[in-house]
């Protein structure tokens, strides 16, 4: 059996390349609204650790060498982007574009055949196959946003982005506990509207706590790349406000979510339009 978001996590790598591949090699040192990464610092980002997740998957010893050299790297002080430069020495632009492509397309087939319930390692606690690639798709598509606001590109999203959905709502609790504060006992409900028009709903309704709108946006505000307040989310009770301003659907530390207005498509572009 095919595993599903293995595929989806290649059309949402493919859609963005499809993007990217047309870009001057001058054009990926544009700076994005995502502190002042690059498009190169984001490419490299996602295919460092689209490396990891096949090293975890299938390769233990090496995981540990690359699990290593990352606490070493950041122990002496150098930062993220630094190691992943390191890393992939130094490699950008046209080549740095390829040589991920090829090694999204062998992610996604490594874990397309592989038991969703298999425990696998990462930088955090252990997770099961079906988060990991998950958490991939989430990735690419959460830093895929800060490219498409850069370009001056209105992303067309697809009904692929329930997985990111998922993460967002089972990170109910962990949004709460990664900033020191109490987990409320009632889970709010959703009720979203799908790219193609299909209604998601999750946990028990309430008439209290309940967040209602696009899929697409509440997948914004839970990966941060929008505030709250920038998208047309109905939030209604105190516990879905809450959840709302802190959402963090990823691992590591606690991120304050972007300052109103701060993350948006560049519309002074020249070439907005719907892709």
């Amino acid at each position: 059996m095919i595993l599903k978001q293995a595929e989806d996590f290649k059309n949402e790598s493919d859609y963005l390349f499809n993007t990217l591949h047309r870009l001057s090699n001058a054009d990926f040192e544009k700076k994005t609204l995502f502190k002042n990464w690059s498009i190169n610092t984001i490419i490299r980002h996602l295919h460092v650790w689209n490396y990891a997740a096949i090293l975890s998957l299938s390769k233990l010893d090496e995981w540990e060498i690359f699990s290593n050299n990352l606490k070493n790297s950041l122990n002496e002080g150098k930062s993220l982007n630094e190691f992943e430069r390191e890393y992939t020495k130094n490699i950008e632009n046209r080549k740095l574009l390829t040589e991920w492509k090829v090694l999204y397309e062998e992610l996604s087939e490594k874990f397309k055949f592989q038991d969703p319930k298999k425990r696998v390692k990462w930088v955090g606690p252990d997770m099961s196959v079906i988060s990991s690639i998950s958490a991939r798709h989430m990735e690419t598509w959460a830093h895929g946003q800060a490219i498409f606001d850069e370009l001056g590109l209105i992303r067309k999203n697809e009904d692929r982005i329930l997985n990111i959905v998922i993460i967002g709502k089972n990170t109910f609790k962990w949004s709460f506990t990664v900033n020191n504060l109490d987990i409320p006992e009632e889970i709010p409900y959703l009720k979203l509207i799908s790219p193609s028009g299909k209604l998601w709903e999750f946990h028990n309704q309430s008439k209290l706590n309940y967040i209602e709108g696009l899929a697409e946006e509440f997948c914004q505000v839970v990966t941060q790349v929008r505030n709250i307040q920038d998208v047309n989310l109905k939030v209604h009770g105190n516990i879905s406000k809450e959840w709302m301003s802190i959402a963090q659907c990823f691992a590591g530390k606690a991120q304050k979510p972007p300052e109103i207005g701060t993350r948006k498509i560049r519309l002074d572009r020249e070439n907005v339009k719907k892709y």
